[in-house]
C-alpha cells in the first residue's frame, strides 16, 4: 500500500469491521480532509465518499457518476442521532422512528437546515443514513461531520464490479483516492423512508424492514 499525504496516489487499504486499526482510520480521515474521493463499503453496496463541507470532491463524485452538482440527489453518512439533529429539521414521531431503526439499511429523506453546505442546502431536502456497519460509524465519528455518500449501483456496469473491492479499485482506481476493502459487499440497497410531509412513508423497498 502506497500512501502519501499531499499527493494522492491510488491504493487500495483494507479495513475490518471489528477493532479497525486506528492509524488506518486516520489515514482515511486525512484523505477526506484534505478533499479526496474515497470508495468504501457500506450495510447495503459500495459507495463513494467525501468530507460534506468539501466543495470541490463533491463535484468529483458528480463528474464519476456523470451528474449535475446542483440537481443530483445524494445521501449523508451519519453517526449518531445527534448528527442528524445537527444537519435537519424533525418532529419528535420522526425522531422516534429513526431512533427505532437506526442504524440500519434505511436513507430518510428530511428537511435540511442552514448548518448543511451550500450544495446541499440547495436542494432544502436530505437523504440523512446511519449505516449498521462499524467501518462507515469509525470513519464518520473521527472525521467530526458527516460523508456525502452516492452507491455504485445505477454506474451502469456488471455486479462484480460493484461488490468486489479489488475490481472496483481496478475499474474506477484511477478516479478516486482510496479504495477501502471492506469484504465482498452486498447489492439490495437502503430503503427510503420520506419524512418531509408529516407521516412517514415508504419511496423504495430496499434491505430495511420498517418498525413503526
Amino acid at each position: 500500500m502506497l500512501f502519501c499525504s499531499s499527493v494522492f496516489l491510488i491504493n487500495m487499504i483494507r479495513l475490518y469491521d471489528e477493532n479497525p486499526n486506528q492509524n488506518t482510520i486516520n489515514k482515511i480521515v486525512e484523505v477526506l480532509r484534505n478533499g479526496g474521493v474515497i470508495v468504501y463499503p457500506t450495510d447495503t453496496v459500495y459507495a463513494l465518499g467525501c468530507d460534506i463541507f468539501q466543495a470541490r470532491a463533491i463535484e468529483k463524485i458528480c463528474k464519476i457518476k456523470g451528474l449535475d452538482p446542483h440537481k443530483a440527489q445524494f445521501s449523508v453518512m451519519c453517526s449518531s442521532l445527534s448528527d442528524i439533529s445537527e444537519y435537519t429539521k424533525m418532529d419528535n414521531d420522526t425522531f422516534k422512528l429513526i431512533r427505532q431503526n437506526t442504524p440500519g439499511a434505511f436513507t430518510f429523506i428530511l428537511n435540511g437546515n442552514n448548518k448543511l453546505p451550500r450544495l446541499l442546502k440547495e436542494r432544502k431536502t436530505v437523504g440523512i443514513r446511519i449505516p449498521d456497519r462499524n467501518i462507515v460509524h469509525t470513519i464518520v465519528e473521527n472525521l467530526g461531520n458527516p460523508i456525502l455518500t452516492t452507491s455504485f449501483r445505477d454506474m451502469n456496469t456488471e455486479v462484480e464490479y460493484e461488490t468486489d473491492p479489488e475490481l472496483i479499485e481496478e475499474k474506477y482506481g484511477a478516479l478516486v483516492d482510496l479504495v477501502i476493502d471492506g469484504g465482498i459487499g452486498g447489492t439490495e440497497p437502503s430503503t427510503i423512508v420520506n419524512c418531509t410531509e408529516g407521516e412517514a412513508e415508504i419511496i423504495r423497498q430496499g434491505k430495511g424492514w420498517l418498525e413503526e
